[in-house]
């Protein structure tokens, strides 16, 4: 029997390491004892890094790397902004590296507290990975056929899940 490749009906179950332009590490799913799994060509992942994906099979290791455009855009310094201290709850302890969700024009997003003094708060509602170049270390651990329910969803449904259950839920 041979070894599926990955492709739009296959959950691929893998580990990775991220890293930025520096070769500082920003995540490791083998570190977490966490693997990834995702079903491929849903959405689930940049285009880009599935693209890389398609057609490998279990065993691969491939390294990936994907500019601003590719996963969280450029940074843009509109959305750096300055608002009153008195805007934010007297009582709130407000420092740098705090995210919170604020209201948007486009909808709620996460803002990181840039500076804080007695009177101002700057935040910065661009993702914090905006701007920088990201590379993926890869590791192809199984690649495996997607079950009907989880092809209606667009992504992998927990060990065990099955069509009924998922059914079931929806009443």
């Amino acid at each position: 029997m041979s070894q599926l490749a990955i492709d739009t009906s296959h959950v691929a179950t893998l580990h990775y390491v991220l890293a930025d332009e520096r070769g500082r590490t920003l995540d490791d799913s083998r570190a977490r004892q966490q693997p990834l799994e995702y079903l491929h060509g849903h959405g689930n992942l940049f285009p880009a890094l599935e693209s890389a994906l398609a057609a490998r099979r279990s065993g691969e290791r491939l390294s990936v790397t994907l500019a601003p455009d590719e996963t969280y855009g450029e940074r843009d310094e509109a959305l750096v902004g300055v608002s009153s201290r008195s805007a934010f709850p007297q009582d709130q302890q407000l420092k740098a590296g705090q995210r919170f969700q604020a209201q948007g024009p486009d909808g709620p997003r996460t803002v990181t507290v840039v500076a804080t003094d007695d009177a101002r708060v700057t935040v910065d509602a661009n993702h914090p990975l905006a701007g920088e170049t990201l590379t993926y270390d890869i590791e192809i651990l199984a690649v495996r056929e997607a079950t009907r329910a989880e092809l209606a969803k667009g992504h992998p449904l927990p060990p065990g899940t099955s069509h009924t259950a998922v059914e079931d839920r929806k009443r």
